[in-house]
């Protein structure tokens, strides 16, 4: 491409650039941390938290509570690598440790995520089938197309307030609950004092949760962002080289990821509410996909409750779709050394962005092959369990040492609570293999 073609595209991006509203106020502390925990409610998440509730009804509320502290830490973990470091957890294994270790997560990781993707497109052209009838596949191509071209030709910060502002979508989930009678006082028992069984399929549940739950995406985003605003901030400084920011960024980070993951686990528990007062209560118990959740919700809930539910589905799709791909093209260029950033001009990541772009288009094609939802929702959750527990045992070996963190390695009560979250997804995974 000549240098003339090059600053006529260069324009024409500058030209389509959505402007969305400034974050004002205490939404403007609100970042990575709850695009990340919203992004994990994505149709697939709220596939699996659907069956849940419909197999179990209210005795998995529990697990919501129980995973909110584990979830929320190891995100902080992932924030502060990223904010301290100046760049996102592959570009640190990338620095400091063998290329194969690197490779190879990142490998799990991007097959994980376009497995994911694929399953979150055809919920989405599912749900939206349910609404208005038509075509799934077109909805598929529609949905994808218009996440990339918004991911590719925003401005950095017009989409993170996108981003933000997309996160709404999941009230849907509560409005679902407040419209239905649900049983309060048996919903709170449920919540606080957990209920065991050793039946294969509760058993199978739990992991399922946990491994929707606390996801790797999750924290290859969320790192790679907080380097991304320091990037594109010119007041910002990496921590390492800036340590008089750190109080404030700190805090920050802790308030922002925090809020986005008890965000996020309250959604999740509104959802196992939902389906197990309507659904469970009513002998509905097999739910394989979310838009077959909203569906069955029509004939038991009402039309409003299925109409929320349903356009809930396609709302944090339009989220999730860009995070799962834009965390798996942060994750293979930092790996590979490449010019990454959404806050970089297209011609200036070229790679970068057409990882993007790859990583949409192969899930679309997982949606005109007839591979079956379920299977590839059943081979994310296998995938991710076992990228997540050695992720989590490097990220907590490198967030310790002096040499990767500086004056900012992990406090005492953070990596408590970081290995006692790889104990748990390593229980969670050794059970996934015995139970399959």
């Amino acid at each position: 491409m000549s240098d003339r073609a090059a600053r006529r595209r260069l324009r024409f991006a500058r030209h389509l650039r959505f402007r969305a509203p400034r974050p004002r106020g205490w939404l403007a502390l609100l970042g990575p941390g709850l695009i990340t925990g919203a992004s994990d409610d994505d149709p697939s998440g709220i596939a699996t938290y659907s069956q849940s509730g419909a197999a179990f009804g209210f005795s998995m509320c529990w697990v919501m509570l129980f995973t909110f502290p584990l979830m929320a830490a190891i995100q902080e973990i992932s924030a502060r690598i990223g904010r301290v470091t100046g760049q996102g957890i592959a570009g640190n294994i990338r620095a400091h440790y063998p290329r194969w270790l690197g490779m190879v997560i990142v490998s799990l990781l991007l097959i994980a995520n376009i497995l994911n993707l694929g399953a979150d497109l055809g919920a989405m052209g599912d749900a939206l089938v349910l609404l208005i009838g038509g075509s799934s596949h077109l909805y598929v191509v529609g949905f994808a197309i218009g996440c990339v071209l918004l991911e590719i030709l925003s401005r950095y910060s017009n989409y993170v307030s996108i981003l933000k502002w997309t996160s709404v979508a999941l009230f849907s989930y509560i409005a679902c609950a407040l419209a239905i009678p649900v049983p309060w006082s048996e919903v709170a028992w449920n919540t606080l004092v957990p209920t065991f069984s050793l039946k294969t399929d509760y058993v199978v549940a739990i992991v399922a949760v946990l491994g929707t739950t606390i996801t790797p995406y999750c924290f290859f985003w969320q790192s790679s962002q907080e380097a991304e605003d320091e990037r594109v901030d010119p007041a910002a400084r990496s921590l390492i080289e800036a340590p008089e920011q750190a109080k404030a960024q700190i805090r920050r980070m802790r308030i922002d990821t925090y809020a986005g993951m008890g965000f996020s686990n309250l959604i999740s528990w509104f959802i196992i509410v939902t389906t197990a007062a309507t659904l469970h209560a009513h002998g509905v118990t097999d739910i394989t996909t979310s838009a077959q959740a909203a569906e069955a919700l029509r004939p038991i809930a009402g039309a409003f409750t299925f109409y929320v539910f349903a356009a809930g589905i396609i709302g944090i799709g339009l989220l999730a779709i860009p995070v799962l791909a834009g965390s798996s093209a942060y994750a293979l260029g930092e790996v590979l050394g490449w010019t990454t950033g959404l806050g970089r001009e297209p011609m200036d990541a070229k790679a970068f962005y057409g990882a993007v772009a790859a990583a949409t288009l192969i899930g679309i094609g997982f949606n005109f092959v007839g591979i079956d939802p379920i299977k590839a929702l059943f081979w994310c959750a296998v995938l991710n369990g076992v990228v997540a527990v050695p992720l989590m045992a490097v990220m907590m070996i490198m967030a310790v040492q002096p040499k990767v963190m500086g004056d900012f390695v992990l406090p005492l009560p953070l990596r408590i609570m970081g290995w006692l979250c790889t104990a748990v997804m390593t229980v969670a995974v050794v059970i996934m293999f015995i139970t399959w």
